[in-house]
């Protein structure tokens, strides 16, 4: 299923969030999680596209369909969501971008009535509470499954 979402608000410049994966800019997106991203640095580009193709994939475009954005959600579209790797490009920062991307993700998942949504972040809280995620009410209960060495 894709969904393409116009973002235009009065006064502000147009935007369009789509999760069709052929619009997905692949060498862009890798550009911009393997140099800019802290989560990412390094990322390979065969590492990219197989979480590109393994995910539901949120690519935001301005008004001349250049990629500006980016989000993927791993997903069984029946109980679970991960939501990573959310990225505007700098130069598109500050126009409340990662707001709209957010909620984008969340309104496309709310038909599937997931028992829960996830995510990590360091720095952009604020911008997700915006979206109604809240922290975990019981951290201790996660637990991480991580590659040995």
């Amino acid at each position: 299923m894709t969904t393409t979402t116009s973002s235009a608000r009065p006064g502000e410049d147009a935007y369009e969030i789509d999760t069709d994966p052929d619009r997905i800019d692949l060498d862009l997106v890798h550009h911009w999680l393997s140099t800019d991203a802290f989560w990412a640095l390094g990322r390979s580009r065969d590492l990219v596209e197989r979480s590109l193709r393994g995910s539901l994939n949120f690519g935001v475009y301005d008004g001349g369909g250049t990629q500006v954005g980016y989000a993927r959600v791993v997903t069984d579209h029946a109980t679970f969501a991960w939501l990573c790797d959310v990225y505007v490009d700098p130069a598109h920062r500050g126009r409340g971008l990662g707001v709209r991307l957010a909620t984008a993700v969340r309104d496309h998942l709310a038909p599937y009535e997931l028992k829960r949504t996830l995510l990590a972040t360091l720095d952009a809280h604020e911008l997700y509470a915006k979206v109604g995620f809240v922290p975990v009410s019981d951290p201790t209960m996660l637990m991480i499954l991580s590659p040995t060495t």
